[in-house]
């Protein structure tokens, strides 16, 4: 497939996402509150902010105290937990006065139980056998919305242009994109460009068939993110990813940006934090998912201080303490390898991985991104032992800077040298 069909925002591609959790970021945990947390930020590195879904929740079949974020009442109001819209606009203001653009989650398949289209829309549904708006899945505070009705996309349409043209929002993060029809998604997103024409659209999907009329800019790397959760927890090894990235070259336009993460609200609530998850593979895998080929990177709130706690999904659990330390540190130091190499940007503009093959394939990766003006050179024990790296670096031998530490490095032609478990060094060009 020709790549000029997905044409990305100019400030996508080597952009820094942070999904924000604005029921736990603060203790207040409002939009006016987090709207204080946009300059820690910015300072992080972080480019572009997703905010889960911010609209009123539904309280039919609530689950928890507050209810889920994606079972929503009023796709044109603000949660007045969260604040008013007033406290959005400023939020949104404030982030792009940062430079920060503002993404907001999107959940075209479903509504609340007792949302307003129900009794306004009542043919906007799908229905059970027994009359009553059907249930899809098992989220049973949710009513399934009913896309062979051409009013239901005309409805969200409207809905979805009125965040960007009235509140100011560069795009959106489409929950479960492909429980909808993708025509749905190609028309749509036709439209919203016409009222902005570098509206940025990420898929919480895989189908390729997202990108054959270029409605999305990116999806989620699913895949891949449970292969490096089994990598970490040792079910398989280093090979996998190593396939993974070959076969992802071949079911995507290059174009296609893949979020690469070691959280998000789902693996964070469901299965543990990244510390339960990777164990001591935790910061190698943070590294890799900001030097993956194709790859969008992804910090969930808490990772930027370290906060080892799986978050309450349906209740106030908010963070206990919130100030630069040794984690903050550590991913300014990524988003700065990301803005400062054109290797690493996402899509079409960014370097394929070449393989520097070695001696342990099961446990090492050794690779190259490079575009004409950079190289990037990854070097990773994605594994619990203790190896003799041994490899040839041909071409790519020569003085390099550890983006890690800033220090001079020498890569010389022949190495052989010692790697602790899941130790890495970055060096770049």
């Amino acid at each position: 497939m020709n790549s000029s069909v997905m044409l990305h925002p100019d400030w996508s591609y080597r952009s820094v996402l942070y999904e924000m959790n604005v029921r736990q970021l603060t203790h207040e945990g409002t939009l006016r509150a987090a709207a204080s947390r946009l300059a820690f930020l910015r300072d992080l590195g972080v480019d572009v902010v997703w905010l889960m879904p911010v609209h009123p929740i539904g309280a039919e079949g609530r689950k928890g105290s507050l209810g889920s974020y994606y079972s929503i009442r009023d796709y044109c109001a603000v949660n007045p937990e969260l604040g008013s819209m007033e406290d959005f606009d400023a939020f949104v203001s404030e982030a792009h006065r940062l430079g920060m653009k503002v993404l907001l989650d999107w959940v075209a398949n479903h509504t609340a139980r007792d949302a307003r289209w129900i009794t306004e829309h009542p043919d906007f549904y799908v229905y059970d056998s027994e009359g009553r708006p059907a249930v899809p899945w098992d989220w049973s505070d949710t009513a399934k919305l009913d896309y062979s009705n051409r009013a239901v996309w005309d409805a969200q349409a409207d809905a979805m242009e009125f965040w960007l043209r009235d509140h100011g929002v560069d795009g959106f993060r489409c929950d479960m994109a492909m429980l909808v029809p993708v025509e749905f998604w190609n028309t749509t997103v036709r439209r919203l460009k016409r009222t902005k024409p570098d509206l940025f659209m990420l898929a919480e999907a895989e189908e390729t068939n997202l990108f054959e009329e270029g409605a999305f800019d990116a999806c989620y790397a699913w895949e891949m993110h449970h292969l490096m959760v089994d990598v970490a927890q040792q079910r398989t090894r280093v090979t996998a990813l190593r396939d993974y990235i070959y076969g992802d070259r071949g079911r995507y336009p290059r174009s296609a940006m893949r979020l690469a993460f070691t959280s998000n609200h789902d693996e964070n609530s469901w299965s543990g934090s990244e510390f339960d998850r990777f164990g001591e593979a935790r910061e190698a895998m943070a590294v890799f998912s900001f030097v993956v080929p194709r790859g969008l990177p992804l910090i969930y709130t808490g990772q930027e201080v370290g906060y080892d706690h799986s978050f309450a999904f349906f209740d106030r659990d908010p963070i206990a303490s919130y100030e630069v330390n040794g984690f903050t540190r550590f991913y300014r130091r990524l988003a700065a390898l990301r803005h400062d190499n054109s290797a690493l940007a996402a899509g079409e503009l960014g370097g394929e991985m070449i393989e520097i093959r070695n001696n342990a394939e099961d446990c090492l990766m050794t690779m190259v991104r490079e575009t004409p003006d950079n190289r990037v050179v990854a070097i990773m024990n994605l594994s619990p032992y203790a190896i003799r790296a041994e490899y040839g670096t041909g071409i790519y031998a020569g003085s390099y800077t550890d983006a890690m530490t800033g220090a001079e490095y020498n890569l010389p032609e022949q190495v052989a040298e010692d790697m602790a478990p899941w130790s890495y060094r970055i060096l770049t060009r």
